[in-house]
């Protein structure tokens, strides 16, 4: 028996090795993934399946993933080379479930079974962007596409409290304009557009414009902003008209010169966005809180200092510059060279750009102290090219208590710090103490560590992008720390040359990171 079984299993043919399998049915789609784009289109991508000629997707409306007893509310039947798929024209906030099912041209019998994917749709934006002429002191004008309806707009303050519910008309949805009135002047609201079922359809936030005040002094197109700061008194607010506005030199020569600021003030375009552009420096001497507010500050032409230079030792409380422009400046942003003590620095969505630093670091404080510096919401770009981004020096001995604590969060960095040789850092902080935060941020195109300093402490990371910017990743060089959460990705700017960082990557788009400006 032995013999018979070996002589039968050598005398065999050889099995020919199988380089195909064809199968009765087409396989299911695999790796099945529904992604949200634009808030209210849904992009369906799977592994393309061997054979299939096409595919079948059904949609179900208000479900998540039951499909039981349920009507498919639409079917979309497409070619093998439309994969991926986007379904388009959905209802915001709303549950739905797909399943999509690969087949063969001309024999149903190979249809395959379906494979299923659910998600959950945005909420709508049907609102326009506001322009300058809809917002007003104590009204606000919402437009829309025309014909599209909603039922009201709600209009809540920054607590969250319904100011204002607007029924809308037959007429506005015809429009597509609907205003609101009641509101206050220079307070921040969000309205909400929403559906009959409570479904939001667009959502726009805004701050109502200007309305002058006793305190306030009007500072027209043609006026010299320097007397008018010099003759302010402490605590007043120039509110400046749009125009370009020249710091004249000590002998009055007409070139950008430097102002002192020696009181309280502050300094605010009258319009959001036609700023008023100041050519010229600032020193402060003096005041216990002084404000930029939407200004564009312009160093073209200056002595090559920074923008603003602390000249006075003392006790400052805060000094903010926010929703402004700052270029043009050769040695950096701020500097404290003097014992000056700043409770509060805050830097706020502004687009600061062509500042050398040549001579500086960009935000530079040497012999003084900064208790909180709050970086947010900004673009930079095109600045700092060989020098350090925060400078912090330690001179704690004269300040006892002070614990500096530093914010870096949703800005939107472009080539700051980017010596080639990598020894440049963006955290180069030495007073005893600090804390930093650096979050939500896109670093893109540095060689810049992030600090190298042993009295620089660890910061916090969360949520940061980074694309060609490898010394602050782990295995980068020159660094103390890095940050290993950091994700690499290129965020694909429309046009970063020209200064348009609108991001196209849609995973950095969907993660809200960088300068909010450029999320569309």
């Amino acid at each position: 028996m032995l013999g018979l079984t070996l002589a039968l299993t050598s005398c065999g043919d050889v099995m020919d090795e199988i380089t195909s399998l064809v199968l009765d049915r087409n396989l299911s789609p695999i790796n099945l993934e529904a992604r949200v784009q634009d808030r209210t289109n849904v992009k369906l991508s799977w592994t393309a399946v061997n054979g299939a000629t096409g595919y079948i997707i059904e949609q179900y409306d208000n479900d998540s993933l039951s499909f039981d007893g349920k009507t498919a509310s639409a079917t979309y039947t497409i070619s093998a080379d439309e994969v991926p798929y986007t379904i388009t024209g959905l209802e915001g906030e709303t549950d739905y479930s797909f399943r999509v099912m690969s087949v063969t041209a001309g024999d149903e019998s190979r249809n395959s079974k379906w494979s299923e994917v659910y998600a959950k749709t945005g909420t709508e934006q049907i609102i326009y962007a506001l322009g300058e002429n809809d917002v007003k002191a104590r009204a606000v004008t919402i437009k829309w596409p025309a014909g599209q309806s909603a039922e009201h707009i709600v209009v809540t303050d920054a607590a969250g409290n319904i100011v204002v519910d607007h029924a809308i008309t037959a007429e506005e949805i015809a429009a597509g304009e609907a205003t609101i009135t009641g509101l206050t002047p220079e307070t921040t609201y969000t309205a909400k557009m929403l559906r009959a079922s409570g479904k939001t359809r667009g959502t726009v936030s805004f701050t109502t414009a200007i309305e002058l005040a006793e305190n306030d002094i009007l500072v027209k197109a043609g006026d010299d902003i320097a007397t008018a700061i010099a003759d302010a008194p402490a605590g007043a607010r120039l509110v400046v008209m749009p125009g370009t506005y020249t710091v004249t030199d000590a002998d009055g020569v007409v070139a950008a010169g430097a102002v002192d600021i020696n009181k309280s003030l502050t300094i605010k375009g009258l319009r959001q966005n036609d700023h008023p552009v100041i050519k010229g420096r600032f020193t402060i001497s003096g005041g216990s809180d002084i404000m930029f507010d939407q200004v564009t500050l312009d160093g073209t032409g200056t002595s090559g200092d920074q923008a603003i230079v602390f000249k006075a030792e003392g006790e400052y409380n805060s000094l903010s510059v926010t929703n402004s422009e700052v270029k043009n400046y050769t040695k950096g942003f701020y500097y404290i060279n003097v014992a000056a003590n700043v409770k509060t620095i805050t830097i706020d969505n502004n687009v600061i750009s062509n500042i050398e630093c040549n001579g500086g670091d960009f935000f530079d404080c040497r012999t003084g102290a900064i208790q909180n510096l709050v970086i947010t919401n900004n673009t930079i770009y095109n600045s700092c090219a060989a020098r350090d981004f925060i400078r912090y020096d330690d001179a704690s001995a004269k300040f006892a208590g002070v614990a500096p604590v530093i914010t870096v969060d949703h800005n939107t960095l472009d080539g700051v710090s980017s010596q080639a040789d990598g020894s440049k850092r963006l955290l180069y902080i030495r007073f005893a103490g600090n804390s930093t935060t650096f979050t939500n941020n896109i670093v893109t195109n540095t060689a810049a560590n992030f600090s190298n300093q042993s009295k620089t402490n660890e910061a916090t990371f969360k949520g940061n992008y980074y694309f060609n910017a490898p010394n602050l990743l782990p295995g980068g060089i020159n660094g103390k720390f890095f940050d290993a959460s950091g994700i690499v990705a290129d965020p694909a700017y429309k046009d970063a040359a020209n200064g348009d960082f609108t991001v196209g990557n849609e995973d950095i788009a969907f993660a809200k990171a960088g300068a909010p400006r450029w999320i569309k």
